[in-house]
């Protein structure tokens, strides 16, 4: 079987988005897909976030009104189907992201950008770190081919987060308005954390065995 590349654009402060990697992962393993190419990219849920974070609750209770312990709840049980133990209230801030995504788009060429991506996410929601700090950021990435120095030179070097924040308005402008979001071999595009099973025919569909999934 031949590489099936497939293009991911999330953020890694939107819980969905985590939630749906691992499933993309849960299905590639278990259909047997190991040259599957995963290519992460940027977005920005708010691209306005200030360095110190917002917080996710109050932002709810602004926009939507009420209480957000019932959307909470939800992804929560979501997450806990495919195998993530999330508690939202571990990790009240949604962060900035420009360098987080800024190191992930450095790892494509050093192989480890799909592992990277994944680590960042648990990072930010289930060990709580501080992903908008260059520091945590470098102790992250040097597990993953990077030194601390170079981790550390990406994430501050304004010239490096300008392309990221580009490259995430361009998804924006390019009619992504919200993530996750996977184009399975640039063909077949696919929005939202879907099951595991929509998964599945997504790929079936892209290797040409199967009837075409729905976006």
């Amino acid at each position: 079987m031949s590489e099936l590349q497939i293009d991911v654009v999330t953020d890694i402060v939107c819980p969905w988005c985590f939630i749906g990697v691992v499933r993309l992962h849960k299905v590639l393993a278990r259909t047997g897909n190991p040259d599957a190419r995963i290519i992460h990219h940027p977005f920005f849920l708010d691209p306005d976030v200030p360095m110190e974070g917002i917080d996710v609750a109050e932002k709810l209770r602004k926009r939507f009104g009420g209480d957000p312990s019932s959307m909470f709840a939800r992804v929560e049980a979501e997450a806990r189907k495919s195998g993530i133990a999330l508690d939202l209230s571990k990790q009240p801030r949604q962060r900035p992201t420009a360098a987080a995504h800024t190191l992930i788009r450095h790892a494509l060429d050093k192989g480890t950008q799909d592992a990277l991506a994944t680590a960042l996410f648990e990072a930010h929601f289930i060990e709580a770190q501080n992903i908008a700090d260059p520091a945590v950021l470098a102790k992250v990435a040097a597990r993953f081919g990077f030194t601390e120095a170079e981790a550390l030179q990406l994430a501050t070097d304004s010239t490096e987060l300008e392309a990221t924040r580009e490259q995430a308005l361009a998804a924006a402008q390019g009619g992504i308005s919200g993530v996750p979001f996977f184009v399975f071999g640039r063909r077949l595009a696919l929005s939202g954390c879907q099951p595991e099973d929509v998964f599945e025919q997504a790929l079936a569909q892209a290797n040409g065995t199967g009837a075409e999934a729905a976006g």
